[in-house]
């Protein structure tokens, strides 16, 4: 059985959904309310704080989502499996205020489901495919003395910034399930395909995603996040030490994304979210240049 390498080991960031301006999506007028760093904590005083509640209308009476929480008979199971939906966090029992889900890790400037769908956590899955950067003869490229890593990245539509091809579990959906999809929709679109060459990736995603190794579950530093609901993933490293598997497959750019590239890992790097905490795990597992 693999370890889970430096899994438990929480990413704490809470930088990205305290950002001093609008809210993703949102009007002009929905701007986060500040939260200094030593306000954060629900367990500090801070009795001026008045945060906007704005929960998008993409999200209100989506099937895939929560009902709105005025809905007179809402009445969640927080901090456990409610039907097909996990509300359990991977940081451990959250607090409920008033009926509804508290961010764990502290304020965020502003209170309501924002962009995501379920109250409390929000869980996704994101897919690490890496490979080593080599010359046109096979050799390793080294920087700094160590082997250069590259990940499949794609490029996100709704804000243009590049990201793991990571998404959403599906009600009782296994988060092993929910890597292999995401990463087949996102970076290997098969809408153009011949069915013979849609069924040779089928079975490479299949044989890379057999193994992996698990480099973080928790809590996610996500532009989304709001006091009440917030992003939760698992993040996986699926690595082709050799490059063999990918020289028989062309990454393609599904649907969500605007293109798909390899990208080098380095801390150069700008990503979505908390994705440069997990390609520097990656780093350190692989013992590559960071």
């Amino acid at each position: 059985m693999r370890r889970a390498f430096m899994a438990a080991v929480p990413i704490v960031s809470h930088f990205k959904c305290r950002a001093p301006n609008k809210y993703p999506g949102a009007p002009k007028t929905v701007a986060r309310f500040p939260v200094p760093n030593d306000k954060i904590s629900w367990d500090v005083d801070y009795s001026e704080y008045k945060p906007p509640s704005y929960t998008s209308q993409h999200v209100i009476g989506a099937p895939w989502a929560d009902r709105d929480v005025e809905s007179s008979d809402l009445c969640f199971k927080f901090n456990q499996v409610d039907g097909k939906v996990d509300r359990r966090s991977f940081m451990g029992s959250y607090r409920v205020v008033d009926g509804i889900a508290r961010n764990p890790i502290g304020r965020t400037g502003i209170c309501g489901r924002g962009l995501l769908g379920r109250w409390g956590p929000n869980h996704a899955a994101d897919p690490i495919v890496t490979r080593w950067k080599r010359t046109a003869s096979g050799e390793k490229i080294l920087k700094e003395g160590k082997p250069v890593l590259q990940f499949v990245a794609i490029q996100r539509k709704d804000n243009g910034e590049w990201a793991i091809p990571g998404g959403m579990v599906d009600p009782g959906e296994d988060v092993s399930a929910t890597l292999k999809r995401e990463f087949g929709e996102e970076a290997l679109s098969c809408l153009e395909l011949s069915a013979e060459d849609q069924e040779k990736i089928k079975k490479f995603v299949y044989n890379l995603f057999e193994h992996g190794e698990k480099m973080y579950e928790g809590y996610v530093d996500d532009p989304r996040n709001t006091d009440n609901s917030w992003m939760e993933t698992v993040a996986k490293n699926f690595h082709d030490e050799t490059g063999d598997a990918f020289n028989r497959v062309n990454l393609r750019a599904g649907d969500d994304a605007a293109s798909v590239s390899w990208i080098d890992v380095g801390h150069e790097m700008k990503l979505y979210a908390s994705h440069c905490d997990f390609l520097s795990r990656v780093a350190t597992l692989r013992k590559a240049y960071y």
